[in-house]
């Protein structure tokens, strides 16, 4: 069976493939195994609090709040169901969480092989694009649903070491095939998968699917908004390195308004633009509400206080203390929750920070490329993660 690549990346920004290089499953030995992704090997320092950076009261109480919202999800979790329960109970004042935190948690550096204590911080945000409930003039792009025929098959049965990975393809008679990478799919389109919604622009899909959830304005004034629900299996591959390496923009120079204005001048193009990028992400209906869109962890986001960790290195609920910069030099110091992940967020010193909703966040997140560090703030007695 030929080995396919599964990439998931929920609200991820990936333009030119800025960050680490990705461990995916991408290839098979002689003997049809699956080659293991490399693992990060993360160095959990021990630290005091007086090691950590200063934070104002309200960020504190915003950060806490947002970890805190998750505990109900995390009720019978081995690592943190009684820290969660014991959280329920203590006051929003700083001092009484200040208090908790220290009583409960113990700090950890975390440190990586090759650049120590300092690693990469991105950021996402939840984009809002025109849509349609109908097909139109206006609105020819569909956004397709799972389809019936996609096949998903779980790798840590046979490979424990693979726990998280998948096959995803289409049985041909008794043979489990790749699925259809995006220039398929965009050219013949899918007859067996649903259609949740349509939109104007080729390019604002894309880029929907690099973000992996958003909003759809339709023209009755309701936001209709879609998450992601799976992905076709193939390896995502930035659209902006593809200009890039066609010599049509230079590396610094990428952005998607950048990406957005090319497409613009060079409608012709754009089928090649996004069929070098393999991977399609399918997406489902969510309810419509305020409030921020559903990480991994299946809880709603928090604009700045929530982040998409590597689990390998994080576990999902754990509470961080982040200490960065927006990308105009403004210190963003404060305690985040792990409620997310993504594909494209890998490695011991890594963090993607949720930024909102709406254009505004989504020029804050799309020049988010900051140096950081990240500490662990993990239960008292409780084993360290085992990357």
């Amino acid at each position: 069976m030929r080995c396919v690549t599964h990439f998931r990346f929920p609200w991820r920004r990936l333009l030119i493939g800025v960050v680490p290089a990705l461990a995916l499953l991408s290839a098979c030995d002689n003997d049809n195994k699956p080659v293991p992704p490399t693992q990060p090997v993360a160095t959990y320092a021990p630290a005091t609090w007086d090691d950590l950076p200063k934070v104002s009261d309200s960020d504190l109480q915003a950060g806490f709040t947002a970890w805190r919202s998750a505990c109900q999800r995390l009720a019978k979790d081995a690592i943190w169901g009684a820290t969660c329960a014991s959280a329920q109970a203590v006051d929003t004042a700083p001092t009484a969480i200040r208090t908790f935190l220290q009583a409960q948690l113990q700090v950890y550096g975390l440190r990586s092989a090759e650049k120590g204590e300092h690693g990469l911080i991105t950021g996402y945000y939840e984009p809002v694009y025109p849509g349609s409930l109908k097909a139109d003039a206006g609105h020819p792009v569909p956004v397709y649903g799972v389809p019936a025929d996609m096949i998903s098959v779980q790798l840590d049965s046979l490979y424990p070491e693979l726990k998280g990975k998948r096959l995803r393809g289409r049985l041909d008679g008794q043979v489990l095939r790749p699925y259809d990478d995006a220039a398929t799919i965009q050219r013949q389109g899918i007859d067996n998968a649903p259609v949740v919604a349509w939109m104007r622009d080729p390019m604002d899909l894309q880029f929907l699917q690099i973000q992996g959830s958003g909003r759809l304005q339709l023209d009755n004034g309701r936001q209709l908004r879609v998450g992601y629900a799976d992905q076709n299996g193939h390896p995502y591959r930035p659209v902006g390195r593809w200009l890039v390496d066609q010599g049509l923009l230079k590396k610094e120079e990428v952005s998607m308004g950048r990406i957005r204005d090319w497409a613009v001048a060079n409608p012709q193009r754009v089928p090649e633009l996004l069929a070098s990028n393999p991977s399609y992400v399918f997406f489902s209906l969510r309810p419509d509400s305020n409030e921020g869109p559903r990480g991994s962890l299946n809880v709603p986001l928090t604009a700045g206080y929530s982040v998409a960790i590597d689990r390998k290195v994080i576990p999902l609920g754990s509470l961080l203390w982040l200490s960065t910069t927006r990308p105009d030099g403004t210190p963003v110091v404060r305690p985040v929750a792990a409620q997310d992940t993504g594909g494209a967020i890998a490695g011991e010193v890594r963090a993607d920070l949720f930024w909102g909703t709406g254009a505004e966040a989504g020029e804050l997140a799309g020049n988010m490329k900051q140096e950081g560090q990240v500490w662990l703030l993990w239960p008292k007695g409780a084993a360290l993660p085992t990357p």
